[in-house]
């Protein structure tokens, strides 16, 4: 159960470190816009936003990184408070800018979060 759990952790932080390229180097490029539905004029003039907002998503996938990198309770503690921090921002996210949030952000921490759990 721990590979399992340690597999979705890596799929947590592979979405996140995502994350961090689309809003930090690609928010006003045609990928960066398609993957948010902006214009260009609206990326534009919400570009440091969105970087500051991709800096907290790196955030996240360091300790998650961290947390894979460390063991013990360590290990435990950091995989629990990372992917309930990545939960909850998922669910705010689904609840007020869109609900695809809640399956790419929030369902896959939410798995992640059980198997750890199950795991420890």
């Amino acid at each position: 159960m721990t590979i399992a759990a340690n597999l979705v952790v890596g799929l947590v932080i592979a979405i996140h470190l995502y994350i961090v390229v689309l809003e930090m180097a690609l928010w006003t490029r045609p990928r960066g816009m398609a993957a948010f539905g902006t214009t260009p004029e609206y990326a534009q003039s919400t570009k440091t936003l969105a970087a500051n907002q991709g800096l907290y998503n790196g955030f996240l996938a360091a300790g998650l990184i961290w947390a894979l990198l460390t063991d013990g309770t360590t290990a435990y503690q950091a995989k629990i408070f990372f992917l309930a921090c990545v939960l909850v921002a998922g669910l705010y996210g689904a609840a007020t800018v869109s609900r695809r949030i809640l399956f790419v952000q929030a369902v896959p921490a939410a798995l992640g979060l059980a198997l750890v759990l199950i795991a420890g």
